[in-house]
C-alpha cells in the first residue's frame, strides 16, 4: 500500500488556502491545514510532516517565529515558506531562522508542487551519519545537521548541507543552474530566481568561514561558479 505524503499548510487567506489544498490533495498528499499561527505551530509540532507550507503573515504568530519554534524541536523537517513578492528581507529571516525554501507570492502552483516535491525528495540524506571535514577547523555531522565551526557548535539546514555535501564531490566550479538542478531537484532553471542560492551561500559562509567577507573555502570564481576546498577525515 503506497502512503501519501503528508503536508501542512499555514496560511490565512481562505482562498489560498482551499487552492493549495485542492492542488495537493490532486497531487496525492494527506494535506492539514490551519488559519492560525499558534494552533499552526502546535500542529506542527505535534508530528512529523513531508513538508509544512508556511505562510509569513498569519494571526497570532507569524511565520518566522513558526518556523524558528519548528527548528528548535527540529533540524530535518522540512519547512519552504510563502514571502511577499520581492521581500528580500522576509526571504533572508525565513532562511536564516531554517525554512529549506521560499517561494514568493503570487506564484506559479506548477512551481510550487515542483519545489514541494524536490524537497521531499532531498529530504532525506541517505546513508550513515558522515562527518564532512572543510579545512582544519569545520566538521559537520551531515544527518544530524548539526557540527563544530572554528570551536563553536553550529546547527545547519538540510539544504546547506545538500549544498556542501554537493560541491564537495565536484572537482571543478559549480554554477548557480547546476546548483538549482543538481541540489533543488529543477528539471528548467530557465524562469527560477537564482537569489536563492546566493542567500544560501551567504548563509553558509557565515558558518564555515573565519572572516565570510574573504572566504576560504566556499569561494566564487567568476565566470564560473562556486567552489567547495575541503578534505575529507
Amino acid at each position: 500500500m503506497n502512503i501519501k505524503p503528508s503536508l501542512l499548510i499555514i496560511e490565512d487567506e481562505p482562498s489560498i488556502l482551499r487552492g493549495l489544498t485542492d492542488l495537493f490533495v490532486f497531487h496525492g498528499f494527506d494535506v492539514k491545514s490551519e488559519m492560525d499561527g499558534r494552533k499552526g505551530l502546535s500542529r506542527a509540532l505535534a508530528q512529523k510532516y513531508s513538508c509544512i507550507i508556511l505562510d509569513v503573515m498569519l494571526p497570532s504568530m507569524n511565520g518566522f517565529e513558526i518556523c524558528n519554534a519548528i527548528r528548535q524541536h527540529s533540524q530535518v523537517q522540512p519547512v519552504l515558506m510563502l514571502t511577499a513578492k520581492n521581500a528580500e528581507e522576509d526571504i533572508i529571516n525565513g532562511l536564516t531562522l531554517g525554512a529549506d525554501d521560499y517561494l514568493a507570492k503570487p506564484f506559479s502552483t506548477s512551481e510550487l508542487v515542483l519545489r514541494v516535491t524536490a524537497l521531499i525528495r532531498r529530504s532525506g540524506l541517505s546513508g550513515n551519519d558522515h562527518t564532512l571535514a572543510i579545512g582544519k577547523h569545520v566538521r559537520i555531522c551531515t544527518q544530524k545537521l548539526t557540527g563544530c565551526s572554528y570551536e563553536q557548535e553550529m546547527r545547519y539546514t538540510r539544504r546547506e548541507v545538500s549544498i556542501l555535501i554537493y560541491l564537495n564531490q565536484q572537482k571543478s566550479p559549480v554554477s548557480r543552474d547546476e546548483l538549482l538542478r543538481e541540489v533543488w531537484g529543477y528539471k528548467s532553471t530557465e524562469h527560477i530566481d537564482t537569489r536563492t542560492v546566493d542567500i544560501h551561500i551567504a548563509k553558509i559562509r557565515k558558518k564555515i568561514e573565519s572572516d565570510p567577507k574573504i572566504p576560504e573555502h566556499l569561494v566564487t570564481l567568476r565566470g564560473e561558479g562556486y567552489q567547495l576546498f575541503s578534505c575529507q577525515s
